[in-house]
């Protein structure tokens, strides 16, 4: 049996080096995880697993193309096919005969929920939906190996959940699973895990493993303290502390996730690299100093700072918004306020009418029923050059180079240009088309803040971004706050709305809740199972019809009691621990979704 592994390969695009000596060896029957930023390297390493890209040295072990499934981060469904035509197409193209696809696109479809959509375009899937029938056609054909390029960026709690489990069944047998994401709590779930960055491994081995041989420690700092380095977790910073280094005022933490502990290794690797020889370098340097030089901003979503926000000016205001699109109400009679200083995020899963809402406000779309209010007035041009808005799409022009972009924008605006990071005038002369999504987003958001824009309306700012790059755009954006504008924000990354002043949470096109995350996760309930069979359990718990997510390796059951879940596991014979802990919020928003009668109002 053919083994699945890279040793020593480099990969060089012209000048620049993509992959330097790396090695990986991906396991049968286990997922892998590579994780990494944009230009990590990632993309090129599983396409050179998929015999795509040839390396300029060392040696690729990988099965036959036919043998392989490959989902590209563009979730590979065609637009203008129906589910059952994509499905019926690619399995053609490997040959299956009609009986073949049918069978396995019967249960695949229905194990997938997506049974009912086979008549439904590829364009008019939701995005988790879409990502779904994307990983159904890269296993369609059975193949001894699965690449997956980012399946669930951009994806819901909900159906990141859908899928992890779609992901963690295929991975069975002689089956090889590789996926490339920038999630952490996902990579923890996989058997090993491969971190890069700038194309070199950073450190690699089973999560568990990682997290402890950290050189180090991880340190919580004291409320209304920074450091430079220092990144956020929640409204709190943390810390690397090297080995032999004092930890001053912060108190470490004893069990850190692996999301900290690729952060710490990704600034020992940054401190030790040769700014000269790398842009992506002189970028941290960049943010490295702007870090330094600024006072900590200290956000503590308290009743009295809510009370402190309610008092500043109402910069926009959506009150009764319902938008239909024929006989479906994407947002239905929904009032949402944004004060200058606050920050407001807005959460729920994909369809919760978060983005309809979000064009409502500022113009883009005319309600069916409600009204719209922009620094006191309707909705206009000259309100909308007081707005910086970053949609889902980024909002760039593809075809033109990263300067023309900014060129263009500050001729619009009639402001003076944006002052782009190091990484960005490494490649301002290339077509935005050509320089990666990570710094696709990085222009957009300079974009954005060019003009000083009294209000920022951001759609996703960081989907897909690595976790430290995050932690340095969420402090951007409590800058912007703290100068007195107001924001508004919708995320699917649900340990980022510690982050904001207040949330609104949406769930099919109703504001179900406004308020704190303890406002938003009350009257749910949650169990938390470990076990050391956590893929049984899960399969138990799940056949049970009980609503369960991955936290690492540990399973949590939302909306059930201990009893029921205990029994549940006696039941499928799976030995494990189980007890009651807080909800989430991304527990909150599936019960929404899934089963909405578990959650009080």
């Amino acid at each position: 049996m053919t083994r699945i592994a890279v040793d020593g390969i480099d990969v060089d695009f012209g000048k620049l080096r993509a992959l330097d000596g790396v090695s990986l060896t991906v396991q049968r029957g286990a997922v892998t995880a590579v994780v990494g930023g944009d230009g990590a390297g990632k993309s090129t390493l599983l396409r050179v697993l998929a015999h795509r890209v040839r390396p300029s040295a060392g040696t690729v072990s990988s099965p036959d193309r036919r043998d392989i499934g490959y989902q590209p981060a563009t979730s590979g469904v065609w637009a203008n096919l129906s589910v059952a035509e994509n499905v019926e197409f690619v399995g053609r193209s490997y040959g299956m005969s009609r009986a073949r696809i049918r069978e396995r696109s019967e249960y695949l479809l229905e194990r997938a929920e997506l049974a009912e959509a086979r008549d439904r375009p590829g364009r008019d899937l939701s995005g988790g939906m879409r990502q779904k029938l994307g990983f159904l056609l890269a296993i369609l054909h059975e193949p001894e190996l699965v690449l997956l390029d980012e399946p669930s960026t951009g994806v819901d709690p909900v159906s990141r959940v859908e899928l992890w489990r779609l992901i963690s069944a295929t991975a069975v047998g002689d089956t090889a699973v590789l996926m490339a994401t920038t999630y952490l709590d996902e990579a923890q779930r996989a058997t090993s895990v491969l971190a890069l960055e700038s194309g070199r491994v950073l450190t690699d081995g089973v999560p568990e493993q990682i997290i402890r041989d950290l050189p180090g420690s991880i340190g919580l700092l004291p409320e209304g303290t920074d450091e430079p380095g220092a990144w956020r977790r929640g409204i709190r910073r943390h810390v690397w502390i090297p080995e032999g280094a004092s930890p001053g005022d912060a108190t470490t933490i004893e069990h850190p996730d692996l999301e900290d502990v690729l952060i710490a290794h990704t600034l020992r690797h940054n401190g030790s690299a040769d700014a000269a020889g790398s842009a992506d370098a002189a970028a941290r340097a960049d943010a490295a100093a702007r870090t330094s030089e600024r006072p900590a901003v200290t956000v503590h979503p308290t009743e009295a700072s809510h009370a402190a926000h309610r008092a500043e000016p109402v910069i926009a205001s959506g009150r009764g918004l319902t938008r239909r699109f024929g006989r479906t109400v994407a947002v239905d009679d929904v009032t949402i306020e944004v004060h200058a200083g606050e920050i407001v995020g807005l959460i729920g899963a994909n369809g919760a009418g978060k983005t309809t809402f979000l064009r409502m406000l500022i113009g883009l779309d005319r309600p069916d029923e409600g009204t719209v209010e922009l620094f006191g007035a309707p909705p206009d041009n000259a309100a909308r050059r007081r707005l910086g808005y970053m949609p889902q799409g980024l909002g760039l022009y593809r075809t033109l180079s990263a300067d023309e972009n900014v060129e263009f924008i500050s001729h619009v605006y009639r402001s003076p240009a944006a002052d782009l990071p190091g990484s960005l005038r490494a490649v301002e002369k290339r077509p935005v088309a050509e320089i990666g999504l990570g710094r696709q987003r990085q222009l957009a958001f300079a974009l954005t803040l060019s003009h000083a824009p009294e209000l920022l309306v951001l759609d996703e700012p960081t989907s897909g971004v690595d976790p430290l790059s995050r932690a340095r755009l969420w402090e951007i954006i409590h800058e912007q706050a703290a100068e007195g504008r107001g924001v508004i924000v919708t995320t699917h990354y649900l340990q980022e709305a510690e982050q904001c002043t207040r949330l609104a949470l949406l769930a099919r096109g109703r504001l179900f809740a406004s308020g704190q995350v303890d406002d938003l996760t009350a009257g749910a309930s949650a169990v938390l199972v470990r076990s050391d069979a956590w893929q049984e359990a899960l399969g138990v718990l799940g056949a049970a019809g009980l609503p369960t997510m991955l936290a690492g390796r540990d399973i949590r059951v939302a909306g059930s009691d201990v009893e029921t879940v205990r029994e549940t596991l006696a039941a499928g014979g799976i030995r494990a621990s189980a007890e009651s802990v807080p909800p989430t919020l991304e527990e909150t928003v599936v019960l929404l979704e899934q089963e909405p009668e578990r959650v009080g109002t």
